[in-house]
């Protein structure tokens, strides 16, 4: 192992260590939750180690729990894990001359928190950058799972843990994400409106108050955008 690579590896892991420490109660809150709604260790684990969503994993945990019908769950989750896929549109140029043995892996862990990591202009471009994305990729991954293992044998030991208030990490966790982002009008419209829309929805008991939200923040975001554009070139 070249020192190059050693280098790429540490500073990979270094980089991702805060969002792996952030997330500790949004993991422990996942692995618990399942444990309490009904779930196996081995469903709960698995749901981690296969799915990698921590939003979506929630968000259907607390459907199935509530006896959700199968078409809501899955267009619930489907749109909540749609944006994965416009993560890597994001990225595609950067990585699209890579190998496929380089760019199966970085897919599979191409979270929010990865995706924060993806706008240097040279990301994903060299041998160094891909192991430094694989290495803060992976350690996420790897400590996602072992938050969600102790939240699993929590959730068997102790009371309930979802009124300790650990569900307030998934918020601050993406207003971390999103905050430093919000750098034009358009943005701070979309962050603006998802978080309004979604507020009076769930208030009102609306059942698909999230997807609701994220579509016309999107909607709203893309019209000022547009509108931005043409008042550019006039």
């Amino acid at each position: 192992m070249t020192l190059s690579t050693k280098r790429a590896l540490l500073k990979g892991f270094l980089d991702m260590l805060p969002l792996c420490l952030a997330v500790i109660p949004w993991g422990i809150l996942c692995g618990s939750l399942a444990i309490q709604n009904g779930f196996s260790a081995f469903e709960t684990q698995a749901m981690s180690l296969l799915v990698f969503a921590g939003s979506a994993q929630l968000v259907a945990i607390e459907l199935m729990a509530g006896n959700t019908p199968l078409l809501t769950i899955l267009f619930t989750t489907f749109i909540i894990s749609s944006r994965h896929f416009l993560y890597g549109l994001a990225v595609r140029h950067k990585v699209i001359d890579q190998p496929l043995r380089w760019r199966l892996p970085v897919s599979f862990v191409l979270t929010d928190e990865l995706f924060a990591f993806s706008h240097h202009r040279k990301a994903y471009r060299t041998k160094t950058r891909l192991i430094y994305a694989l290495s803060a990729g992976f350690s996420f991954y790897i400590t996602w799972n072992l938050w969600t293992l102790i939240g699993i044998v929590a959730g068997s030991l102790l009371p309930d843990l979802t009124n300790l208030g650990l569900d307030f990490a998934i918020a601050a966790t993406f207003i971390a994400l999103v905050i430093p982002g919000i750098k034009n009008l358009a943005t701070l419209a979309t962050v603006v409106s998802a978080g309004v829309v979604a507020t009076v929805l769930k208030s009102q008991g609306v059942e698909l108050w999230l997807v609701a939200a994220a579509l016309s923040a999107m909607t709203i975001g893309y019209l000022i955008s547009r509108i931005q554009d043409k008042l550019e070139h006039n």
